[in-house]
């Protein structure tokens, strides 16, 4: 088990940027996937980019373009990098790692408490 903490949530107008970070509490390098997600409200839970152990990423199309995934592996932090922020962006964004098929949800078994980002307009 690792336990994940993300950081970086915050108010932010439509248009500004924000970076979020995921600290873990352990070294990751033994996980296959790393990824992001984010729930808004009563909505299904969206994968918005992954990224896999040889460098491998996806990104959700509402935010290709937009938000970038990167990883120091030395300090153990996965980023979520975030422009052109929309209101739709707003959400709860949660961290996780985890193994095997990385563009499934269902390989992702360590997760993040979560940080909140509203967009306003």
């Amino acid at each position: 088990q690792v336990h994940l903490v993300e950081s970086g949530g915050g108010s932010v107008q439509a248009g500004g940027s924000l970076r979020l970070s995921c600290t873990a509490s352990t070294d990751t390098s033994g996980f296959t996937c790393m990824g992001w997600f984010r729930q808004a409200g009563e909505k299904e839970r969206e994968r918005v980019p992954a990224v896999t152990s040889l460098g491998f990423t996806s990104y959700a199309d509402s935010v290709k373009g937009r938000f970038t995934i990167s990883k120091d592996n030395a300090k153990n932090i996965l980023y979520l990098h975030m422009n052109s922020l929309k209101p739709e962006d707003t959400a709860m964004y949660y961290c996780a790692v985890g193994y095997g098929n990385c563009y499934s949800d269902s390989a992702y078994n360590n997760w993040g408490q979560g940080t909140q980002v509203p967009v306003s307009s």
